[in-house]
């Protein structure tokens, strides 16, 4: 196979040579354009890597204590059956709360929460190595 590629180039090469036609030459010289680097070193030919996302959305934007409402949401780029998780802030720390569920064919989530912490909430999801923007829901 080596010899035939050799043959085939060195036969284009004199033909084109013949022809006078330098672009098909500079093509035959070089059949693999030679990979770019970037600043950070990485190949720039190879496309960069896909991030998970998420999205949440809560069904209120204000409960009771102890009612019941549901956070909805979808991923992308992470596999169904991934566990997403809820996290509430409190104080300067994010809790992860007892509401978990796998992600469905379609990579998305619905899941019933109740919360008793009175005031504004801020939540997200968590999962696969990312988390969704912040949503709040006051409690009342």
């Amino acid at each position: 196979m080596e010899r035939f590629r050799r043959a085939s180039v060195a036969g284009v090469a004199t033909a084109a040579v013949l022809a006078g036609s330098v672009g098909v030459a500079m093509a035959v010289v070089s059949p693999t354009p030679p990979a770019r680097t970037s600043a950070t070193g990485q190949d720039s030919a190879r496309p960069d890597p896909v991030r998970p996302e998420l999205t949440a959305t809560a069904t209120v934007i204000g409960v009771r204590a102890w009612e019941q409402f549901r956070v909805y949401g979808a991923a992308r780029h992470l596999s169904p059956g991934t566990t997403v998780t809820l996290q509430q802030k409190q104080g300067d720390t994010w809790v992860t709360l007892p509401a978990s569920m796998q992600l469905n064919h379609r990579s998305a989530f619905k899941m019933r929460v109740y919360l008793g912490l009175k005031g504004q909430n801020k939540l997200r999801i968590v999962g696969g190595g990312t988390r969704s923007p912040v949503f709040k829901v006051a409690v009342r």
